[in-house]
C-alpha cells in the first residue's frame, strides 16, 4: 500500500510540475503556455505529490520500526 501512494505522489509532483513549467512559460507550445493559472494549480499539485511522497515513505519507516 505504502508503494503505491509514493508512486501516485511522484505521479502528480511530475504531473504538476509539468503544469507549473507550462504556466510559466518554460514549456511552449500548449493552451496552458504563460497562464498564470496554471502555475498555481501546477505548483498545488506538485505540493500535493510530494506530500504524498512524504507520507508514504513515513509510514514505511514507521512500519519498518514496530517490533
Amino acid at each position: 500500500m505504502n508503494w503505491l501512494i509514493v508512486i501516485v505522489g511522484a505521479l502528480l509532483t511530475v504531473i504538476g510540475g509539468i503544469w507549473l513549467l507550462q504556466g510559466i512559460g518554460l514549456l511552449p507550445g500548449s493552451v496552458m503556455t504563460g497562464a498564470t493559472m496554471w502555475i498555481i494549480i501546477g505548483a498545488l499539485v506538485a505540493a500535493v505529490g510530494l506530500g504524498l511522497i512524504g507520507w508514504g515513505l513515513a509510514r514505511q519507516r514507521r512500519r519498518g520500526t514496530r517490533p
